[in-house]
């Protein structure tokens, strides 16, 4: 996984609330087990009319919004289903941090094994940081300090130290089992000693 420490981006800003994650990655683009490839999928519906053609005033699809790291969002983003795909088409779109009030609880969890930094602060805070997004100017993300600048200002952020140490050293699910694997050859030799029946595959 992607390390991530500071980003700086002009942030796009989605002032929708309640985005569900429907609506982040439609159910007909989930048949692939890949994390690649869905970023042009994101937020579909809105990105493209009925005959598959660009809707050029969604944000998303304007300079420079299209290259935005940084995504501004509602209130309660990412609500609805638990599928994963939905950081997997935000990561590949480009979007390492969502800045929201809130966020559902599976899909904030999700964005830490993905490589995408959630930032969770107030309704005015995020409509403060919007106005950089309409006059596009760049804001910057620090992990490691946990803050946000624009302008001369700054916000400070909560995050979960164990959350933070993963983002900022690269470590998915599978990257914290390996950091463990001599205590896992370790049990399954004691297991093949003493309990040989369990690992039989007769």
């Amino acid at each position: 996984m992607e390390k991530f420490n500071k980003l700086k981006s002009i942030p796009s800003y989605l002032s929708l609330q309640n985005i569900d994650t429907d609506m982040i990655i439609p159910k007909q683009f989930l048949k692939t087990i890949k994390r690649t490839g869905l970023g042009k999928s994101l937020f579909y519906e809105m990105r493209y009319d009925e005959n598959g053609k660009i809707i050029k005033d969604f944000v998303l699809n304007k300079e420079p919004y299209n290259k935005s790291k940084i995504l501004l969002a509602g209130k309660n983003f990412g609500c609805g289903s638990s599928r994963e795909h939905a950081p997997w088409a935000l990561s590949d779109f480009g979007i390492r941090c969502v800045i929201s009030s809130s966020f559902a609880d599976i899909f904030y969890n999700n964005c830490f094994k993905n490589g995408i930094l959630p930032i969770k602060i107030s309704e005015e805070k995020v409509l403060e940081l919007s106005d950089y997004s309409k006059r596009k100017e760049e804001i910057e993300v620090s992990l490691e300090k946990q803050e946000i600048f624009f302008g001369n200002k700054v916000i400070k952020f909560e995050i979960d130290e164990f959350k933070k140490k993963c983002l900022i050293e690269g470590l998915d699910d599978i990257d914290l089992s390996m950091e463990k694997i001599k205590q896992i050859d370790s049990y399954e030799k004691m297991i093949t000693l003493n309990k040989p029946w369990i690992l039989r595959n007769d």
